[in-house]
């Protein structure tokens, strides 16, 4: 029998040749399994060169993208695959054809669909008419690709430390990416608690089956209106405080924001309680509004992995590509 021209990887049942619309289907296992594959990938990529060749990839993009575009199309590009860039920021997806229709004529050119949307909706309607993977690069209700980049740089962070033992807090608007952060770390075991101002919680239907993943794995899931519940937490994420394509951020969403905005105060908060030494880290899916959501001092100091995570979407997505196609 011929050898395969890369490392032969474990299945993951859960990938292979499946869709990835959130995290939800996959075991802690499963997790684990990918993120030795990111960081084979991160340390030599060369023996996976042609992990993808002779595959092609479509990428639907609804959404502008500096980070998701460019981590996937070079991602690709170093597995020995074809990224084909289908920009839909002019035209909605199902405007000209149907989702049906357009999923149907993809899955007889492409192996795989990447796809960033402004509806989950778009997201399932493709991955119902197509037989080849689906993958969500965003939509208005999960994140799931940056969410794997998190914990992977959080993993890198804290090599020796079990999942149970680490303590992420969220700020911010409840939003696709606080949904993914909360669903993976359930799944892992990461102690998460969301700080929101009021009347920005989570989705109630996802932070319910965010908990029924967290009985299993010993993670505590906590939502909370009162910022003194960051302290003794060993990183502390935000985002903007509108999403793309839901809204301006106006003086209205400023006002109630604004004593959420993560600045050194806030990170000294959330560093109490910590073991002598330690600083908590900040993390930002970006791009950042600077002097919004965050202040330059935090994000440009040394306990900022922001560029970190931007680097991990790439290896991530990699390994995704590489269970999912060839696992």
């Amino acid at each position: 029998m011929p050898s395969s021209p890369y490392p032969i990887v474990p299945l993951i049942t859960s990938l292979r040749e499946h869709d990835l619309l959130s995290l939800g289907a996959m075991s802690r296992q499963d997790v684990e399994t990918l993120f030795a594959t990111a960081a084979a990938l991160k340390k030599d990529v060369r023996p996976y060169r042609n992990a993808l060749d002779g595959r092609s990839v479509a990428m639907l993009f609804e959404k502008p993208s500096l980070r998701t575009r460019v981590s996937f199309e070079v991602g690709i590009h170093k597995l020995g695959g074809h990224a084909v860039y289908l920009d839909h920021s002019e035209q909605r997806l199902g405007e000209r054809e149907t989702i049906a229709d357009y999923g149907h004529n993809l899955e007889r050119w492409v192996d795989a669909i990447v796809a960033r949307v402004y509806k989950q909706t778009i997201l399932e309607g493709l991955s119902d008419a197509s037989r080849v993977p689906v993958i969500n690069a965003l939509s208005d209700l999960h994140h799931p690709c940056q969410a794997l980049a998190d914990y992977l740089t959080l993993r890198e962070k804290f090599p020796k430390r079990a999942w149970n033992d680490i303590r992420l807090a969220y700020v911010g608007d409840g939003n696709n990416v606080c949904h993914s952060l909360v669903e993976l770390g359930a799944i892992l075991g990461v102690h998460v608690t969301v700080l929101t101002p009021p009347g920005r919680n989570p989705s109630t239907p996802i932070m319910k089956q965010c908990a029924s993943f967290a009985a299993k794995s010993g993670s505590t899931i906590k939502v909370s209106h009162d910022l003194a519940d960051i302290a003794g937490h060993d990183a502390v994420y935000t985002d903007v405080w509108v999403s793309m394509g839901q809204g301006r951020e106006t003086e209205r969403v400023r006002e109630l924001f604004r004593p959420f905005q993560v600045n050194a105060n806030l990170m000294g908060l959330a560093s109490r309680s910590l073991s002598s030494g330690q600083r908590t880290l900040f993390m930002h899916c970006l791009p950042a509004h600077r002097g919004s959501e965050v202040t330059d001092d935090v994000i440009d100091a040394a306990e900022s992995v922001v560029f970190d995570q931007a680097e991990n979407r790439m290896h991530a997505q990699m390994a995704l590509l590489v269970h999912m196609l060839c696992g």
